[in-house]
């Protein structure tokens, strides 16, 4: 059953973006789709392929924005603002960014009319395939009603968080701050553990059901580290640039950081300094080398 007739704009077709449109294709939602390396190659089945963002703007009167960070994402918002024959009504942020710069995209496009929602995505590129993500929506209450059918499709996990622009990324910047120190500290558990002579899938199956748990436990290390695939599709230059907007907003807000500092300095920073290219599940390889 077709839920739109009139197209959806879809902006970012990478590892998150790609997968969240074809899930909104797949539901019957007909999009009109733009990404810069490449629509025709990353684009579900059956989209139209714009040539550029303002092509968007003139067929879409919602546009879905999940692009590499927030100074990006406040581009594409001015192209699609300044867009000749432009329809579009309303802007869904999904990138990760800050909540100022959340904001500063929010009174860009409210001047022209453009309602905006900031809603970041947390869930990986499995999430993402699997429609299971979970997604932090900050919009006006009437505005969440109005995209929540449409975002079922792509997050099962869809939370109105609050009404503010801004909202949303803070939601997302305190998760992934939580997920990081989640990974940093059960990579150093388990290396202790191995010095202990536990097997690792042993502690696995105890900690998953005792008071240490955490998503590390549950997913991470029985998924991607014991199998040692380190394929979660999480960057960890991704994790590195959440946590450093983490604390800049921590900073800004005068609010305590001090864990999440020395996680950005010590931990997350020097793994990619040292390993650029690296899975953010790699952690624990990282902390074995580390620990000699």
């Amino acid at each position: 059953m077709v839920m739109t007739e009139q197209l959806l704009g879809f902006i970012g077709l990478g590892n998150m973006g790609g997968p969240m449109a074809a899930n909104l294709s797949a539901a019957g939602n007909a999009l009109i789709c733009y990404d810069a390396t490449g629509s025709a190659e990353r684009a579900p089945n059956g989209a139209v392929h714009a040539t550029d963002v303002a092509e968007v703007a003139q067929k879409a009167a919602i546009v879905f924005l999940c692009l590499p960070d927030g100074p990006i994402a406040n581009t594409v918002s001015g192209e699609l603002m300044s867009a000749p024959g432009r329809i579009v009504e309303v802007v869904v942020d999904n990138t990760t960014s800050g909540a100022s710069e959340a904001r500063a995209t929010h009174e860009m496009l409210s001047e022209a009319g453009i309602a905006y929602a900031d809603a970041p995505v947390s869930g990986g590129a499995s999430g993402a395939r699997a429609g299971t993500l979970a997604m932090m929506v900050a919009a006006p209450a009437d505005l969440f009603s109005r995209l929540e059918p449409l975002l079922r499709p792509m997050a099962k996990n869809a939370r109105h968080v609050g009404t503010e622009p801004g909202q949303g990324m803070a939601m997302k910047l305190l998760n992934n701050f939580l997920s990081g120190m989640a990974m940093a500290a059960t990579s150093e558990a388990m290396a202790f553990g191995a010095r202990q002579g536990l097997d690792m899938a042993t502690i696995i199956d105890t900690v998953s059901v005792s008071s240490g748990t955490n998503t590390a436990i549950t997913d991470k290390f029985p998924n991607r580290i014991l199998s040692e695939s380190f394929d979660s599709g999480f960057a960890t230059r991704l994790m590195t640039k959440d946590l450093r907007l983490y604390v800049d907003s921590c900073k800004e807000l005068d609010a305590p950081c001090l864990l999440s500092e020395t996680l950005l300095d010590q931990v997350w920073g020097q793994m990619l300094a040292e390993k650029p290219a690296s899975d953010f599940t790699e952690i624990y390889p990282f902390t074995l080398m580390r620990d000699k």
